[in-house]
């Protein structure tokens, strides 16, 4: 490979920061929006946050499904876009509501169905049952919208406009507090649930909108000839299935590292969930990755599509180890924001300060896989991350959890992030996805 010089990568840096930078404030908003949300639920009491903590994540469990769903069609619509193929764009785009809003369907009726014997499932205490439940149960409500919102805003990245997404998202979380504000006081958990879905679908149509009625590249228009592909859903279930089983296995996890912890107790739950909310701040968005990938890919530029990877790569795990950094030190006035227990305060900030050990290679996980999704490699990714969740994380939770309690599980959550982080690196490094589809893009 050629030797890149400074005046060459300089342009390229510069690009992959104006498109990051607005996803990252987007995160350091929700999460900022989160905390409040979480302050305004712990006010109620340790079990109120147990009782979401507890479900949370068979909440992640059924968004993963979204999400692949989201990397099927939005991996394509930008490999068109970055081959100039606007009308291919918009017939992916087509066939990516429609399938969404089916499945998306069919996710709800499960979730309605499975939220009353849940909490039940997964061991925590009758006390907090009911508002488990009926948390769960708005939640699946929502999921219609939380699919479309999902896929209009990753179909509006991938076209290269990022800031839309981000200002709607920021919105959302505005709303979601305003609408908390109401809400809470009269249902409790009830009305935290209620409040983030009626944020979502607000948020849902707007971003619709600016996806096919206002994007230049996007825009549905009726001269466009209306057609079913079928070769768009068989591209959009190789790239989506693998991220899929990733999800539902990796949520999976999730969710039996949820029935180890549970019975530990309510304060060990409502510590899991408020340290989690807090390690969010330190998150780097992958979506920048794949969209200068994805779209250089689709120009047939796989040199270059590889050298934006690494540097989304190196630039997020900078960022997420500098802002663990800082983590390490405020995290316990952020808890004491979250939660009046000081019990809780003091546990969850032990537990965190473990996993932001492992903060660098988790954000080069994280946007590895961003990046190796914009060049349409899932299947090796996705296999990473199962592996490492169930071998290292389940198996090492397994054995700590008993004489460590909560922080043996967060010691192999660190343990797991950083092994999944190295082995993203050797594969971004090794994948023959760039050069394979860049060659199908110049063909």
């Amino acid at each position: 490979m050629k030797r890149i010089d400074w005046s060459e990568l300089r342009p390229q840096i510069s690009l992959v920061w104006r498109l990051s930078l607005p996803a990252i404030l987007t995160q350091i908003t929700t999460i900022a929006m989160q905390y409040i949300d979480s302050a305004m639920v712990g006010a109620l009491g340790a079990n109120a946050s147990a009782a979401i903590g507890l479900v949370s994540t068979s909440t992640w469990l059924l968004s993963g499904i979204t999400y692949a769903i989201t990397a099927g069609f939005s991996v394509q619509v930008a490999h068109h876009i970055g081959a100039k193929h606007d009308e291919d764009a918009r017939t992916v785009v087509k066939h990516g509501l429609i399938s969404a809003l089916l499945i998306s369907a069919l996710l709800c009726a499960l979730g309605t169905v499975i939220s009353d014997p849940l909490p039940v499932w997964l061991g925590g205490s009758e006390t907090i049952h009911r508002d488990a439940s009926l948390y769960f149960l708005v939640f699946a409500l929502e999921i219609p919208f939380l699919q479309l919102n999902s896929l209009a805003s990753s179909f509006m990245q991938c076209s290269g406009d990022m800031v839309t997404p981000s200002i709607l998202t920021a919105a959302m979380c505005i709303l979601d507090i305003i609408f908390n504000a109401i809400f809470i006081p009269k249902y409790g958990v009830l009305g935290a649930g209620i409040g983030t879905a009626l944020a979502c679908a607000v948020v849902c149509l707007v971003m619709l909108w600016c996806c096919c009625g206002r994007d230049k590249h996007l825009k549905l228009n009726r001269a466009d000839k209306s057609r079913f592909d079928s070769s768009i859903l068989k591209k959009a279930l190789k790239i989506g299935l693998p991220v899929a089983v990733q999800e539902v296995a990796t949520s999976g996890a999730m969710v039996i590292t949820t029935m180890i912890i549970a019975p530990l107790g309510e304060i060990a739950i409502a510590a899991n969930s408020f340290a989690v909310t807090a390690e969010g701040l330190c998150y780097m968005p992958g979506y920048a990755a794949a969209t200068v990938v994805g779209r250089s890919v689709g120009a047939g530029e796989d040199e270059l599509a590889r050298r934006y990877g690494n540097i989304c790569i190196g630039m997020g795990a900078t960022i997420m180890g500098v802002l663990g950094l800082i983590m390490m030190f405020i995290c316990p006035l952020l808890f004491a924001m979250l939660t009046p227990d000081p019990a809780v305060r003091e546990l969850s900030a032990q537990v965190l300060r473990i996993e932001l050990l492992a903060e660098p290679l988790f954000g080069a996980s994280i946007v590895a896989a961003g990046a190796l999704r914009g060049a349409g490699d899932t299947l090796v990714p996705s296999v990473i991350n199962l592996a490492t969740m169930w071998v290292v994380r389940i198996g090492l939770a397994l054995i700590l959890i008993k004489p460590l309690g909560l922080l043996g599980m967060w010691i192999a959550m660190a343990a797991e992030l950083s092994t999944r982080g190295l082995l993203m690196l050797y594969r971004q490094r090794t994948s023959r996805f760039y050069a394979m589809y860049a060659g199908q893009s110049k063909a």
